[in-house]
């Protein structure tokens, strides 16, 4: 299918031999409308169609600009070898590149009466091109809408026109008459038509809607989608911290209640208490059974046992003891023990070196399963 872009000569300069040399942007990325009947598609009353930067920009494509010709008006038809020496005036020069968004043409004006027509003020140009539709919808990396999308540019001429309907700026679509399909633009403010109010103005897709706006609007309206779409992270990410906080409250509250219950679990019944206050209190009577003067507050079972033990032994003797050694001593010692005060004075009036005598000590040991050579 055949197409036309509009865009604006430049930075014209003339050679020694008369030729004009000139530059210009032509094709830009992004989204054009047409008209469902201009693509054979009347049932579609506009159809956006998504010129992807890939397509623009791809080697074949830029490669169709060099030495395309260039022609006073669209012609009826496509230049070919058949008409170029009829039609043309000029060429894209050499090959063309990528300038920002653009594709920029170094062209070339060989032709008088076209010279003329620049100088004397015509000096916008059309790029008539063919390019292949897949009718494929979808959405923009910049979340604008398409139905279609161009794929296959092959530029075929310039036409140096009077008005391009996109304005003297370097914009998308012209009057392309009877050659082909021309984008659907705005009428804009510009030096070819001081008295129009507005400015250019630019298609911005807001909430699914297309909304028409000068190029200043569609900044502020990108800026404040910008704004909507960083507070919506923002709200997410916040939304997600504070589920994971909850997850973690949550798993911490379960811990706890675990922890509970192995307390409660572990926790001496009624009975084990009755039992550990009676263990305890014929441990400490046994103790004072042999010398009432051992201090049980605030002391362990295995101290009291030590303590007691340590009546009948040195220091010195007890102290590779473990505290089952101890245990065993204690109870040999405490076996035969009463607490009454006959044998309380005994024990306090005994004299603990000749009761640790060998004989005595060696059978305190092995009553307590332990065997010891003791010396005098």
């Amino acid at each position: 299918m055949q197409f036309t872009d509009a865009v604006t000569v430049a930075g014209t300069r003339r050679t020694g031999d008369g030729y004009l040399v000139a530059t210009a942007k032509c094709v830009r990325a992004g989204i054009q409308l047409y008209t469902g009947d201009e693509l054979g598609r009347p049932e579609m009353k506009i159809v956006r169609v998504y010129r992807p930067a890939e397509e623009v920009f791809a080697k074949d494509s830029l490669q169709s600009f060099s030495h395309a010709p260039i022609t006073i008006d669209h012609p009826t038809e496509q230049v070919t070898a058949d008409n170029w020496k009829a039609l043309s005036v000029g060429e894209v020069s050499t090959a063309a590149k990528k300038v920002d968004d653009w594709v920029e043409l170094p062209l070339i004006f060989k032709d008088a009466a076209a010279i003329g027509l620049i100088e004397s003020g015509k000096r916008e140009l059309s790029a008539g091109y063919v390019a292949d539709f897949d009718f494929t919808s979808g959405v923009t990396p910049s979340g604008e809408p398409y139905d279609a999308v161009q794929r296959s540019i092959r530029i075929n001429h310039l036409a140096l026109v009077d008005k391009a309907r996109a304005g003297s700026q370097a914009r998308v679509g012209d009057s392309a008459k009877t050659w082909g399909a021309a984008p659907i633009t705005q009428p804009i403010a510009d030096e070819r038509n001081p008295d129009m109010p507005g400015e250019n103005l630019r298609t911005v897709v807001v909430d699914g809607l297309s909304v028409q706006t000068t190029d200043q609007g569609a900044q502020a309206i990108e800026k404040l989608q910008k704004a909507v779409a960083d507070a919506q992270t923002k709200l997410a990410d916040a939304e997600k911290a504070h589920a994971d906080a909850i997850k973690a409250k949550d798993e911490e509250i379960g811990t706890l209640k675990a922890d509970k219950k192995k307390l409660e679990d572990a926790a001496p019944k009624p009975a084990d208490i009755d039992r550990m206050v009676a263990d305890r209190a014929a441990l400490v009577t046994a103790a004072k059974a042999v010398d009432e003067k051992i201090v049980t507050d605030g002391k362990t079972d295995a101290e009291i046992r030590r303590a007691v033990v340590a009546t009948r032994f040195s220091d010195e003797e007890l102290k590779d003891m473990s505290d089952d050694m101890i245990a065993g001593m204690f109870k040999a010692l405490t076996k035969d023990a009463k607490p009454n005060d006959s044998v309380r004075d005994a024990l306090r009036t005994q004299d603990h070196s000749i009761a640790a005598n060998d004989a005595w000590g060696e059978g305190v040991f092995a009553a307590a399963g332990v065997s010891v050579k003791k010396g005098a």
